[in-house]
């Protein structure tokens, strides 16, 4: 068989592997092993979100199970996964609760890491992470909840399309598992009808490393180590041979570049804005005879991602956006305003301990895995009762991530199209509960991500659906509570999220998987 790339090491023990990896003992032990209810044997035929075809990839034919290449595969398999140390194990104890749900975990991980606004320079100006320089201060990126939105979408897109890719040759060669070609092997995880070539995990560990290194650069050697040691994971579980691994991987990283090939192109490089941009926005808010939005930092920090709202969407076009934008706010100096603008002072005035806890839990600020972040743990603790295939968890958080990110695009259209003051700008007497984002109020961005994320995952989970609607209700209070928010940013960030969601429901009842 043509050989796809140097991969010397994979018949190699793991035990390097293990032993960079002392941190995998704390893995959360709550999730079963993956062992899926069905297969999901016609996913090949499912439609991807970003690539055009499966065939693109010319994923060679594997030798065949009766070959002497294969036989001496199975006899490397042998040998290593009966034999294991208790640091393998681990490793296997790891991964084997699913591949797409530990990278979901991880990126989370990575988003709370690098959520963190830069400080000030000595001459009260503001440093702004470089893609170029990512170890300099400071540390790129700084994963705010647009960014952390468009890397959730990015990651789970790559993943899924790769998935796909992967089914589509797993039933076009049809290539057995080790364990059911020969005997004597030691299996440590659920066995499966699933064809083994190529490897799903391998897929997802090699989709997964090659946009994740592009979204945070500085994290190259953690994302790399837990690609391979995840690679490794399925040799020393007994479920897939050495080129199974390869293929995947190949498969896997190919599709991802085609992600990336996207995501440089989507408009994010533009995002951060400049002085003029940020000057016309405040002029331009003042020309129309309304209170602008400034910032309450001192020294006064840039806005946060002003033009982030013109990033190409992924469920609808650009020139969509503004039909989905609500319309204007109640003017600064209306009566309407002044009701809202008393309602919040009344909520911080009167805060009462389960306003508390609901201010607390959205709080989702610095230092967190963002909004976005929250609504993806959410879905995990769902997805993982219903025994999903990797490929139908991959498409599961792809329809969601994808809907979070364009609910940011939306959301952060609107608020630079309208640069409406926070209320304690309008309001002096208003103490805020929560810390005051750098960045216009009128929409919510809570409400806009958990209206989206609730109306998508609705449509996964319909027996939770109440459940979800309840969540996303919580989490737009949760603002007015914390005195960020008035109560039409809250109400027309739902109905907004809910559109953007919409998108993602009508994309699934399409793609082939119900």
């Amino acid at each position: 068989m043509k050989k796809l790339f140097t991969y010397a090491s994979l018949i190699l023990l793991a035990s390097s592997i293990a032993a960079c990896n002392k941190d995998i003992k704390e893995y959360n032990e709550d999730f079963p092993a993956l062992q899926p209810a069905k297969v999901d044997a016609t996913a090949g035929n499912w439609k991807p979100l970003v690539i055009t075809s499966t065939e693109e990839f010319n994923l060679p034919a594997p030798e065949a199970t009766s070959s002497a290449a294969y036989q001496k595969e199975l006899d490397d398999l042998k040998a290593l996964s009966s034999n294991l140390t208790s640091d393998q194990r681990e490793i296997i104890n790891y991964w084997k609760v699913g591949s797409v749900l530990r990278w979901n975990e991880i990126m989370r991980e990575l988003v709370a890491k690098h959520n963190l606004p830069p400080y000030q320079n000595p001459d009260g100006t503001y440093p702004i992470p470089s893609a170029a320089n990512p170890f300099s201060y400071p540390q790129f990126p700084f994963s705010n909840p647009p960014y952390a939105a468009r890397a959730y979408a990015y990651v789970s897109a790559a993943q899924y399309d790769a998935l796909v890719a992967a089914w589509h040759f797993k039933y076009k060669y049809n290539r057995q598992a080790p364990y059911k070609t020969a005997s004597g092997i030691t299996v440590s995880v659920p066995k499966s009808d699933l064809p083994s070539y190529p490897s799903e995990d391998a897929v997802v560990a090699g989709a997964s490393f090659e946009i994740m290194k592009l979204l945070f650069p500085a994290d190259i050697d953690y994302i790399k180590q837990k690609a391979e040691e995840e690679k490794q994971y399925r040799m020393l579980a007994g479920v897939n041979v050495a080129s199974d691994v390869i293929a995947g991987d190949s498969l896997g990283r190919w599709v991802a570049r085609k992600v990336v090939a996207r995501a440089k192109t989507d408009g994010m490089g533009a995002a951060v804005g400049n002085a003029t941009v940020w000057k016309k926005l405040e002029d331009d808010c003042i020309a129309k005879g309304e209170t602008p939005w400034y910032s309450l930092e001192i020294p006064k920090r840039p806005p946060m991602l002003p033009v982030f709202g013109n990033v190409k969407p992924m469920m609808f076009a650009a020139a969509d956006v503004a039909s989905i934008r609500p319309p204007a706010p109640p003017a600064t100096n209306s009566e309407i305003m002044k009701k809202e603008v008393a309602e919040v002072l009344d909520f911080t005035k009167n805060a009462s301990r389960e306003r508390m806890r609901i201010v607390n839990y959205w709080a989702d600020g610095v230092g967190t895995y963002t909004p976005p972040g929250h609504w993806n743990a959410i879905a995990t603790t769902e997805f993982v009762k219903n025994q999903y295939s990797e490929v139908r968890w991959a498409r599961n958080y792809a329809l969601l991530n994808a809907s979070l990110m364009d609910a940011a695009i939306v959301c952060w259209n609107t608020k630079y199209y309208y640069f409406n003051a926070r209320p304690c700008q309008l309001d002096g007497r208003i103490k805020t509960l929560t810390g005051v984002p750098n960045f216009p109020a009128y929409i919510s961005g809570h409400s806009t991500f958990s209206g989206a994320a609730a109306t998508i995952l609705a449509f996964l989970v319909p027996s939770k659906a109440k459940d979800f609607e309840d969540m996303a209700n919580e989490a737009s209070m949760s603002r007015m509570y914390g005195g960020i928010h008035y109560r039409s940013d809250c109400s027309e960030g739902l109905i907004t999220g809910q559109k953007v969601g919409n998108y993602a429901v009508e994309r699934a009842k399409i793609d082939g998987a119900n």
